[in-house]
């Protein structure tokens, strides 16, 4: 599977994709053939996995576990470059663009690069740009980095379209893991008139409107992540998914 082409296919024929962030250290793998299956059955498409921190967790036998599951794809989410493994299909490899932390800029990649061509995975180049959220978040604090101001999507729109022309392919608009606030509409529209690539938003979306809105103003990918790690809250997958498909909800 082409994963960056799938994604492509997938945002041209349902007006944007969801995706579903797997922690391995929050998501027991004795609940995991059960949330992959409602997954599954409503609609999503695909499958991030990692996380800030991996201390209980087996990224390579979890990841491995999914793929038994799914045929949807499985990208990796790196919170370090521990995190690469070989049963994955793909990697985000991301780059903080919105800090000037050198480590995340390219230090952390040089590391990881002979680890993903020996993977044998496919590369995903994104412009990773976290967003102010209203307090610090693990993705802000791991990193060292300054988040986007979220009053100045002017600067989220420059930063990412610089990233567009230095050749990533998705742009990745961060508010965090259990973020106060969402990412602003107001500079997910910026940035999306700006740049021609895919943006992904993730970060605080716990309801159906407020994914719906994100792809209204120009979001091609969004992720949502500890919301489901409640297992309460696993029947509203499929509303999740329905909102952000808005082709395909304009036709029913």
């Amino acid at each position: 599977m082409n994963t960056y082409n799938y994604l492509k296919n997938v945002i041209s024929a349902k007006g944007a994709a969801y995706l579903i962030l797997l922690d391995p250290d929050k998501l027991n793998e004795d609940k995991l053939a059960d949330f992959i299956s409602i997954c599954s059955r409503s609609g999503v498409d695909g499958f991030l996995i990692g996380g800030s921190l991996m201390i209980n967790g087996d990224m390579s036998s979890f990841t491995k576990r999914l793929k038994s599951l799914t045929d949807l794809p499985a990208i990796i989410f790196p919170g370090s470059v521990n995190q690469v493994t070989p049963t994955a299909d793909a990697i985000l490899y991301l780059s903080v663009i919105s800090g000037r932390n050198p480590e995340h800029l390219i230090g952390k990649h040089v590391l990881a690069a002979p680890l993903i061509k020996k993977a044998g995975i496919e590369v995903l180049s994104t412009g990773y740009i976290i967003v102010d959220s209203g307090s610090m978040t693990t993705a802000q604090y791991m990193s060292g980095s300054f988040p986007m101001p979220r009053n100045k999507p002017e600067i989220a729109a420059a930063t990412a379209l610089a990233a567009e022309f230095m050749g990533m392919k998705f742009i990745y608009l961060e508010a965090g893991s259990g973020a106060e606030l969402t990412v602003p509409d107001e500079m997910v529209k910026a940035v999306s008139s700006f740049c021609s690539i895919p943006i992904i938003v993730g970060g605080g979306i716990k309801s159906p409107d407020v994914a719906r809105n994100k792809v209204k103003n120009g979001a091609g990918i969004i992720v949502t992540g500890n919301f489901f790690e409640n297992e309460n809250n696993w029947h509203l997958i499929k509303d999740f998914a329905s909102a952000v498909h808005v082709k395909k909800s304009s036709l029913v």
